[in-house]
Protein backbone atom coordinates (compact mmCIF):
# COMPACT_ATOMS: atom_id res chain seq x y z
CA UNK A 1 0.00 0.00 0.00
CA UNK A 2 1.37 3.08 -1.18
CA UNK A 3 0.45 6.65 0.68
CA UNK A 4 1.31 10.42 -0.47
CA UNK A 5 1.70 13.02 2.10
CA UNK A 6 1.06 16.74 1.94
CA UNK A 7 2.44 19.53 3.60
CA UNK A 8 3.25 22.97 2.87
CA UNK A 9 6.92 22.47 4.62
CA UNK A 10 8.73 20.41 6.53
CA UNK A 11 6.59 19.75 9.22
CA UNK A 12 4.35 17.07 7.95
CA UNK A 13 7.77 14.61 8.20
CA UNK A 14 6.60 14.74 11.94
CA UNK A 15 3.56 12.63 10.71
CA UNK A 16 5.72 10.63 8.14
CA UNK A 17 7.50 9.99 11.63
CA UNK A 18 4.48 8.45 13.30
CA UNK A 19 3.38 6.37 10.32
CA UNK A 20 7.06 5.06 9.88
CA UNK A 21 7.19 3.78 13.18
CA UNK A 22 3.91 2.20 12.89
CA UNK A 23 4.97 0.44 9.83
CA UNK A 24 1.35 1.41 8.09
CA UNK A 25 2.96 1.62 4.48
CA UNK A 26 5.06 0.08 1.95
CA UNK A 27 5.84 3.10 0.47
CA UNK A 28 5.69 6.88 1.40
CA UNK A 29 6.02 9.48 -1.08
CA UNK A 30 6.45 13.04 0.51
CA UNK A 31 5.57 16.40 -1.33
CA UNK A 32 6.63 19.81 1.07
CA UNK A 33 5.82 22.78 -0.66
CA UNK A 34 8.89 24.58 0.29
CA UNK A 35 8.67 27.47 -2.16
CA UNK A 36 5.57 28.69 -0.94
CA UNK A 37 5.25 27.89 3.18
CA UNK A 38 3.63 28.71 4.90
CA UNK A 39 0.38 28.17 4.48
CA UNK A 40 -0.95 29.47 7.26
CA UNK A 41 -0.86 33.38 6.36
CA UNK A 42 -2.68 32.90 2.73
CA UNK A 43 -6.40 32.82 2.35
CA UNK A 44 -8.58 30.46 1.82
CA UNK A 45 -8.45 29.96 -2.12
CA UNK A 46 -4.99 30.58 -2.28
CA UNK A 47 -4.41 27.66 -0.33
CA UNK A 48 -7.41 25.33 -2.38
CA UNK A 49 -5.37 26.72 -5.59
CA UNK A 50 -2.02 25.59 -4.32
CA UNK A 51 -3.63 21.84 -2.57
CA UNK A 52 -5.08 20.74 -5.75
CA UNK A 53 -1.64 21.68 -7.42
CA UNK A 54 -0.39 18.90 -5.24
CA UNK A 55 -2.73 16.65 -5.86
CA UNK A 56 -1.61 17.06 -9.03
CA UNK A 57 1.61 15.88 -8.83
CA UNK A 58 0.95 12.72 -6.22
CA UNK A 59 -1.28 11.64 -10.43
CA UNK A 60 1.88 10.89 -10.93
CA UNK A 61 2.12 8.05 -8.90
CA UNK A 62 0.20 5.09 -8.50
CA UNK A 63 -0.86 6.11 -4.49
CA UNK A 64 -3.91 4.45 -2.74
CA UNK A 65 -4.22 7.58 -0.29
CA UNK A 66 -3.87 11.19 0.02
CA UNK A 67 -2.74 12.17 3.81
CA UNK A 68 -2.74 16.03 3.93
CA UNK A 69 -0.49 16.79 7.02
CA UNK A 70 -1.32 20.41 6.50
CA UNK A 71 -3.91 21.31 8.83
CA UNK A 72 -4.55 24.72 6.80
CA UNK A 73 -4.79 22.53 3.99
CA UNK A 74 -7.26 20.16 5.97
CA UNK A 75 -9.28 22.99 7.00
CA UNK A 76 -9.98 24.51 3.79
CA UNK A 77 -9.31 22.17 1.02
CA UNK A 78 -10.28 18.69 1.96
CA UNK A 79 -13.76 18.79 0.07
CA UNK A 80 -12.04 20.23 -3.50
CA UNK A 81 -9.42 17.12 -3.16
CA UNK A 82 -11.84 14.78 -2.68
CA UNK A 83 -14.10 16.09 -5.39
CA UNK A 84 -11.10 15.81 -7.95
CA UNK A 85 -9.76 12.40 -6.70
CA UNK A 86 -10.91 8.40 -6.45
CA UNK A 87 -9.00 7.97 -3.43
CA UNK A 88 -9.39 8.57 0.00
CA UNK A 89 -8.04 11.81 1.25
CA UNK A 90 -7.68 12.28 4.78
CA UNK A 91 -7.16 15.33 7.36
CA UNK A 92 -4.99 16.01 10.04
CA UNK A 93 -7.89 17.98 11.94
CA UNK A 94 -10.71 15.06 11.86
CA UNK A 95 -8.28 12.90 13.10
CA UNK A 96 -6.98 15.22 15.85
CA UNK A 97 -10.45 15.47 17.59
CA UNK A 98 -11.18 11.72 17.61
CA UNK A 99 -8.04 11.68 19.61
CA UNK A 100 -8.56 13.97 21.86
CA UNK A 101 -11.80 12.42 22.53
CA UNK A 102 -10.36 8.91 23.22
CA UNK A 103 -8.24 10.75 25.87
CA UNK A 104 -10.22 13.02 27.70
CA UNK A 105 -12.80 11.93 30.00
CA UNK A 106 -14.83 14.99 30.34
CA UNK A 107 -16.53 17.24 28.25
CA UNK A 108 -15.05 20.22 30.51
CA UNK A 109 -11.84 19.82 30.32
CA UNK A 110 -10.08 22.97 29.36
CA UNK A 111 -8.66 22.46 25.57
CA UNK A 112 -6.27 24.95 24.25
CA UNK A 113 -6.23 24.92 20.40
CA UNK A 114 -3.06 26.55 18.62
CA UNK A 115 -2.44 26.58 14.79
CA UNK A 116 -1.63 29.29 12.08
CA UNK A 117 -3.65 31.99 11.61
CA UNK A 118 -5.96 30.03 8.52
CA UNK A 119 -6.24 27.25 10.52
CA UNK A 120 -7.62 29.39 13.38
CA UNK A 121 -10.09 31.17 11.52
CA UNK A 122 -11.74 28.74 9.75
CA UNK A 123 -12.90 27.51 13.02
CA UNK A 124 -12.24 23.49 12.05
CA UNK A 125 -11.37 22.76 15.60
CA UNK A 126 -13.58 24.92 17.67
CA UNK A 127 -16.75 23.95 15.44
CA UNK A 128 -16.13 20.09 15.51
CA UNK A 129 -15.09 20.23 19.52
CA UNK A 130 -18.54 22.61 19.94
CA UNK A 131 -20.85 20.01 18.06
CA UNK A 132 -19.71 17.22 20.61
CA UNK A 133 -20.03 18.91 23.32
CA UNK A 134 -17.02 20.48 24.75
CA UNK A 135 -17.65 23.31 26.76
CA UNK A 136 -13.85 25.20 27.54
CA UNK A 137 -12.13 25.83 24.01
CA UNK A 138 -9.63 28.29 23.90
CA UNK A 139 -8.20 28.84 19.92
CA UNK A 140 -5.14 30.89 19.71
CA UNK A 141 -3.35 31.47 16.60
CA UNK A 142 0.39 31.21 17.00
CA UNK A 143 1.91 31.16 13.73
CA UNK A 144 5.60 32.48 14.90
CA UNK A 145 6.24 28.90 15.79
CA UNK A 146 6.30 28.07 12.13
CA UNK A 147 9.43 29.60 10.89
CA UNK A 148 11.01 28.71 14.07
CA UNK A 149 10.98 25.53 13.21
CA UNK A 150 11.91 25.82 9.46
CA UNK A 151 14.60 27.26 10.54
CA UNK A 152 15.53 24.27 13.29
CA UNK A 153 15.17 26.41 16.52
CA UNK A 154 13.61 24.15 18.95
CA UNK A 155 14.74 25.36 22.00
CA UNK A 156 16.61 28.19 23.40
CA UNK A 157 15.86 31.86 24.08
CA UNK A 158 14.06 32.76 21.47
CA UNK A 159 11.49 29.49 21.58
CA UNK A 160 11.34 30.90 25.24
CA UNK A 161 10.22 34.48 24.66
CA UNK A 162 7.97 33.06 22.68
CA UNK A 163 6.00 30.38 24.30
CA UNK A 164 5.98 33.20 26.69
CA UNK A 165 4.92 36.03 24.06
CA UNK A 166 1.48 33.35 23.21
CA UNK A 167 1.07 31.51 26.53
CA UNK A 168 1.47 33.98 30.05
CA UNK A 169 -2.11 34.56 30.58
CA UNK A 170 -3.04 31.46 29.58
CA UNK A 171 -4.09 28.95 33.50
CA UNK A 172 -5.54 25.36 34.07
CA UNK A 173 -4.92 23.97 30.28
CA UNK A 174 -5.79 20.34 30.24
CA UNK A 175 -5.44 19.45 26.60
CA UNK A 176 -3.18 21.10 23.79
CA UNK A 177 -4.53 20.22 20.31
CA UNK A 178 -1.47 20.76 18.40
CA UNK A 179 -2.74 22.68 14.83
CA UNK A 180 0.03 22.63 12.82
CA UNK A 181 2.34 19.48 11.88
CA UNK A 182 5.45 21.67 13.17
CA UNK A 183 4.32 22.10 16.66
CA UNK A 184 5.62 18.77 17.85
CA UNK A 185 9.03 19.63 17.39
CA UNK A 186 8.77 21.51 20.10
CA UNK A 187 6.01 19.71 21.74
CA UNK A 188 7.72 19.27 25.15
CA UNK A 189 8.59 23.06 25.24
CA UNK A 190 4.99 23.70 24.84
CA UNK A 191 3.78 21.35 27.49
CA UNK A 192 5.91 22.12 30.27
CA UNK A 193 5.13 25.33 29.80
CA UNK A 194 1.41 24.86 30.44
CA UNK A 195 2.49 23.14 33.41
CA UNK A 196 2.43 19.76 31.81
CA UNK A 197 -0.86 19.89 29.51
CA UNK A 198 -1.53 16.65 27.68
CA UNK A 199 -0.93 17.50 24.09
CA UNK A 200 -2.55 15.84 21.04
CA UNK A 201 0.32 15.26 18.16
CA UNK A 202 -1.18 15.59 14.61
CA UNK A 203 1.07 11.92 13.68
CA UNK A 204 -0.23 9.91 16.36
CA UNK A 205 -3.30 11.18 15.67
CA UNK A 206 -3.64 10.54 11.95
CA UNK A 207 -2.22 6.68 13.17
CA UNK A 208 -4.60 5.83 15.56
CA UNK A 209 -7.56 7.44 12.99
CA UNK A 210 -6.02 5.19 9.80
CA UNK A 211 -6.19 2.23 11.82
CA UNK A 212 -10.00 2.58 12.86
CA UNK A 213 -11.56 4.15 9.76
CA UNK A 214 -9.12 2.36 6.94
CA UNK A 215 -8.26 -0.32 8.81
CA UNK A 216 -4.39 0.34 8.33
CA UNK A 217 -2.95 -2.49 10.28
CA UNK A 218 -0.60 -4.10 7.87
CA UNK A 219 2.73 -3.69 9.34
CA UNK A 220 5.20 -4.01 6.71
CA UNK A 221 9.10 -4.80 7.33
CA UNK A 222 10.10 -1.90 6.23
CA UNK A 223 8.70 1.44 5.00
CA UNK A 224 10.26 3.04 1.29
CA UNK A 225 10.34 6.81 1.06
CA UNK A 226 10.83 9.22 -1.70
CA UNK A 227 10.96 13.04 -0.86
CA UNK A 228 10.02 15.60 -3.37
CA UNK A 229 9.90 19.91 -2.55
CA UNK A 230 9.20 22.36 -4.54
CA UNK A 231 11.94 24.28 -3.45
CA UNK A 232 15.59 23.20 -2.65
CA UNK A 233 14.49 19.53 -2.26
CA UNK A 234 18.06 18.88 -0.92
CA UNK A 235 17.17 21.13 2.19
CA UNK A 236 13.96 18.81 2.64
CA UNK A 237 16.12 15.44 2.24
CA UNK A 238 18.58 17.10 4.98
CA UNK A 239 15.92 17.46 7.73
CA UNK A 240 14.26 14.30 7.12
CA UNK A 241 17.73 12.06 7.41
CA UNK A 242 18.15 14.09 10.89
CA UNK A 243 14.73 13.47 12.04
CA UNK A 244 13.73 10.51 11.02
CA UNK A 245 17.81 8.87 10.89
CA UNK A 246 16.89 5.72 12.94
CA UNK A 247 13.66 4.91 10.54
CA UNK A 248 14.86 5.41 6.49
Amino acid sequence: MRAAVFDSGIGGLTVVKSLLENKLFQEIIYFGDTARVPYGVKDKNTIIRYSLEALEFFKNFDVDILIVACNSASAYALDELRANTTIPVVGVIESGVQALVNKTQTKDDNILVIGTKATINSNKYSNELDKLSFKNITSLQTGLFVPLVEEGIFDGSIVDSTLEHYFKDLKNIDFVILGCTHFPLIEKKISQFLNNAITIHSGDAIVEYLKTQYQCNNCFEKTSIKFFASENPNGLKHVAKQWLKDLI
